[in-house]
């Protein structure tokens, strides 16, 4: 099974809030996830970023593949490095 970290589209129209989860690859985006691991506002100035840097460490060295953009979150957080 192919699991991936990446975002939920939550909010309203126009006022976009997103959820950072471990979900299967083949579920939809805004599908059945297995884990929620932070989440991400990018609408608050400086966009907020929670993420439980040690849920989403787990994932990764269990062969998660974070999506780019929630790569790039994660950076941001600590939760990896580079």
């Amino acid at each position: 099974m192919a699991v991936k970290i990446r975002l939920r589209r939550m909010g309203m129209k126009k006022k976009p809030f997103y959820r950072i989860v471990v979900a299967d690859a083949r579920s939809p985006r805004d599908g059945r996830a297995i884990e929620e691991i932070g989440y991400y506002n990018p609408l608050t100035q400086p966009a907020e970023i929670k993420v439980d840097n040690d849920r989403a460490q787990y994932w990764m060295q269990n062969g998660a593949q974070p999506t780019d953009t929630v790569r790039i979150l994660l950076k941001k957080s600590g939760a990896i490095e580079g």
